[in-house]
């Protein structure tokens, strides 16, 4: 087996491990998922897990690593390819989630939320890349906020306001959970839109 195709095989098992614990991270928890799951999933064996990863943590960091590289390519880029305005493409980011809610009858969970609720505060590398995947979040809506800035008011604290919207999307969604319906998530959203409406409003007429 030549050198090239030997780090082509390499790849592709590093990357079926990172999307094997991806997922069952996301539908198990990390605490419930255990190393024998994650490579029966991935279809590999204990070498080359630990050919890749000392432990399940840097696993974690991988996967936590894979989400911030997502985040424009499976979130961003769709919604700003199909829509303009920049405040209805922040609304548009929030329609990915509810989607994903509907399309699993609402036991779909942020797994960034997820993840940030369930790890222990003594991970702090993993915590920092969890507060990374937000900041990497709140800052895609910065930029929006930032393209409409001269329609809020004066001193209107952007970043605040992006945080706020995460605030927004990760209460609706847990909510959405708990109920077994879409109408919490919904409701939360309408009420930021109506926030936005009066930002606007002030602005107009001032």
């Amino acid at each position: 087996m030549n050198t090239q195709l030997r780090m082509r095989r390499a790849t592709d098992t590093r990357k079926r491990l990172i999307e094997a614990a991806l997922y069952l991270f996301w539908l198990q928890g990390y605490a419930s998922t255990g190393i024998a799951d994650i490579l029966a999933r991935a279809k590999a064996n204990a070498g080359s897990f630990y050919y890749f990863f000392k432990t399940k943590e840097e696993l974690l960091l991988a996967v936590l690593e894979a989400y911030i590289e997502g985040l424009q390519p499976v979130i961003v880029g769709p919604v700003f390819s199909e829509i303009t305005d920049p405040i209805e493409r922040v609304f548009g980011i929030l329609a990915f989630y509810r989607n994903n809610l509907l399309a699993t009858g609402c036991t779909y969970g942020c797994p960034i939320g997820r993840l940030a609720l369930e790890i222990p505060e003594e991970q702090f590398k993993v915590h920092k890349r969890l507060a990374d995947n937000f900041d990497g979040w709140t800052a895609a809506v910065e930029k929006c906020l930032e393209d409409v800035r001269d329609r809020l008011p004066p001193g209107t604290n952007l970043k605040t306001l992006s945080q706020f919207v995460l605030t927004v999307m990760e209460g609706g969604v847990m909510q959405a959970r708990a109920h077994r319906e879409i109408g919490p998530f919904d409701a939360s959203v309408d009420h930021l839109r109506g926030y936005f409406a009066l930002l606007m409003e002030k602005e107009k007429n001032k």
